[in-house]
């Protein structure tokens, strides 16, 4: 059984509703009708809707405050959204567009140019959908990796919560700090290539050892480089070991030349390296790990201006 995909129709014109429904009757799809702005964003959230065919004037909440809300939303804004509209004027276009719309018909449209449109927009979303999947692959690996060890047992995602509150700290864009989020997940991603006895070792490693474990920044950046949509999380992949005296590894970046994702991975991880038992000592606490870090900027390893907005969240609990 082939799979149908979900066509979200909103218009407060529920002939036009109709009207669009038989003219997709021939094809694989089921149609999700909703009346108005409010209907609209609900269903989006209720049924997952692999397109929109989406009217502008509309009661209570326009087609432009739904387009907005589906294009601003990290899970949603993949969804391909038509906009259908009788409105004529080039603004109304332009604004719909910046919005974030893929495409644009205006009333009266013909069946061919409509099922046309909507085929080449879900083949998009199909090529989208796959690549999420690619990701949630390398996301699940990076999970596997960590549960192997129990001592590393969320680490990642504890780096990711210290990243996202020191990101926002430094008040960058919603954008960026998903980048970092997500970057700050995978950062270790590269000790799947660690041979897995040097990466357990309980004992101290020998300096072949040690140089094999470093190894998993370039691994991991040469596992996620192929994938285009992780083009932005790179630099928390392979610089979160880079210290900002030039002591750190694989590139030894000095200063500012290290990406400040990487310099916000970088410390995220330290700290909960810190603050996490090994096997070859109890965590630190808090203010322990804190006083490390202040001390370290004295020595060298960190940007002064990112540690002291790092070790404010540490005395707020990360209360941003």
């Amino acid at each position: 059984m082939h799979y149908q995909a979900k066509i979200l129709v909103v218009d407060d014109n529920k002939v036009n509703v109709e009207l669009i429904r038989a003219q997709l009757k021939a094809f694989p799809y089921e149609v999700i009708p909703a009346y108005d702005g409010e209907d609209a964003l609900k269903k989006v959230e209720t049924h997952n809707p692999d397109l929109v065919l989406l009217d502008l004037m509309m009661p209570k909440v326009s087609g432009y405050e739904v387009c907005k809300a589906i294009k601003q939303n990290i899970k949603t804004q993949f969804i391909p959204v038509i906009v259908i509209t009788a409105l004529h004027e080039l603004d109304d276009k332009l604004k719909a567009i910046e919005l974030g719309a893929d495409d644009f018909l205006v009333k009266p449209f013909n069946k061919l140019e409509l099922t046309t449109r909507i085929k080449s927009l879900l083949h998009v979303k199909t090529l989208h959908d796959d690549l999420d999947h690619t990701e949630s692959i390398l996301f699940s690996l990076a999970n596997a990796l960590e549960a192997k060890d129990v001592y590393t047992h969320g680490h990642s995602g504890r780096v990711a919560k210290y990243a996202v509150c020191l990101a926002k700290a430094l008040t960058l864009s919603p954008r960026e700090i998903e980048h970092i989020r997500r970057g700050a997940l995978l950062h270790d991603i590269g000790k799947i290539g660690v041979k897995e006895d040097v990466l357990l070792k309980p004992g101290k490693l020998t300096p072949e050892e040690m140089e094999h474990i470093k190894s998993h920044a370039i691994r991991g950046y040469d596992i996620c480089v192929p994938l285009k949509s992780l083009h932005d999380v790179l630099p928390c992949i392979r610089c979160h070991h880079e210290r900002y005296d030039g002591s750190g590894y694989p590139d030894a970046l000095i200063g500012d030349n290290i990406p400040l994702k990487g310099q916000i991975t970088a410390i995220a991880d330290a700290f909960d390296a810190m603050t996490s038992d090994r096997p070859y000592r109890k965590g630190f606490t808090q203010d322990i790990a804190a006083k490390i870090l202040e001390d370290e900027i004295s020595s060298g390893q960190w940007n002064p201006a990112i540690v002291r907005v790092f070790l404010d969240l540490i005395k707020r609990n990360f209360n941003i």
